[in-house]
């Protein structure tokens, strides 16, 4: 008898921990072409499906049947579960977990996580620390739930393409970016992708990084930390590790890298970097 964390495949998690969770499959349609996000779609195969495609794909919901199954499988064996799920701003499948739970009265949560992908993950690491310090589900999601708003992601995308093919910005201005080399910096805020800034090169695209980070307070090192990138070559992240250590001083070991997957990757596109952390303060 114990208790089982749930993600579903948006949320991005530490190598090291990954099959710890139990996880909700989204799928991923290139056309009229399907896959089960994390099943017959590696990050690797997604990455490389998207530079050859005209047009972005399209992230699914995980439907009631779908989260019902995992929830069936991890009470059958006697464990409760607590399930953290995409941004409900961002998909429907809070929506679907909270239908299939139903069934499930006093055995499953839903805990929507306000994120996605590394900050969803460092949140679920979180869950999993409760976990197996022999926490309850019901007190798991709450403690959950009422630290979420510390958790904090920001992002540096390394081009415009894909924010122009998926209507995030216009022609116009993907042109005048691509020109001047703009590098947009976004974060998750109230559950919803938003963009902070605009910079020029990539030099200041990581010093407002560094400045978003400090703005959310610092970094708290006595939680759960993770960087990523998008697509499949992670040099970007290492010279930013290094350019930028003064951020993380002796807490290097700490420091966890991790792909990120269909959701984000769809709209970023390959390039992108990212810092996930718990501020030391709220906002």
């Amino acid at each position: 008898m114990g208790v089982k964390i749930i993600i579903d495949s948006s949320a991005d998690v530490a190598p090291s921990i990954k099959d710890r969770f139990e996880t909700v499959p989204l799928s991923v349609f290139f056309g009229e072409e399907k896959f089960i996000d994390g099943v017959n779609l590696s990050h690797a195969e997604f990455y490389e499906k998207l530079r050859q495609s005209a047009e972005l794909p399209k992230t699914s919901q995980a439907t009631p049947f779908e989260c019902a199954e995992v929830f069936e499988r991890v009470t059958a064996n006697g464990d409760d579960a607590v399930f953290l799920t995409i941004s409900k701003k961002l998909s429907g499948t809070y929506q679907s977990a909270a239908l299939a739970a139903q069934d499930f009265p006093g055995k499953v949560f839903v805990v929507d996580s306000g994120s996605v992908t590394l900050s969803a993950g460092i949140l679920a690491e979180y869950a999993l620390s409760l976990a197996d310090e022999g926490l309850g589900a019901a007190e798991i999601s709450e403690k959950t739930e009422a630290v979420k708003q510390r958790v904090k992601l920001v992002a540096m995308v390394d081009t415009l393409e894909y924010l122009k093919k998926g209507g995030r910005i216009s022609k116009t201005v993907a042109f005048a970016g691509e020109l001047l080399s703009f590098k947009p910096v976004i974060s998750v805020e109230d559950g919803e992708i938003k963009l902070l800034g605009k910079a020029r090169g990539a030099k200041q695209g990581n010093n407002l990084l560094e400045a978003e980070i400090e703005k959310a307070g610092g970094v708290d090192f006595d939680m759960p930390v993770l960087l990523g990138y998008t697509g499949t070559d992670d040099s970007t992240l290492k010279r930013y590790i290094n350019d930028f250590s003064r951020l993380w001083n002796e807490h290097q070991s700490a420091l966890r890298i991790s792909d990120v997957g269909s959701v984000v990757g769809t709209h970023a596109g390959p390039g992108a970097i990212a810092a996930a952390f718990f501020a030391k303060m709220e906002r």
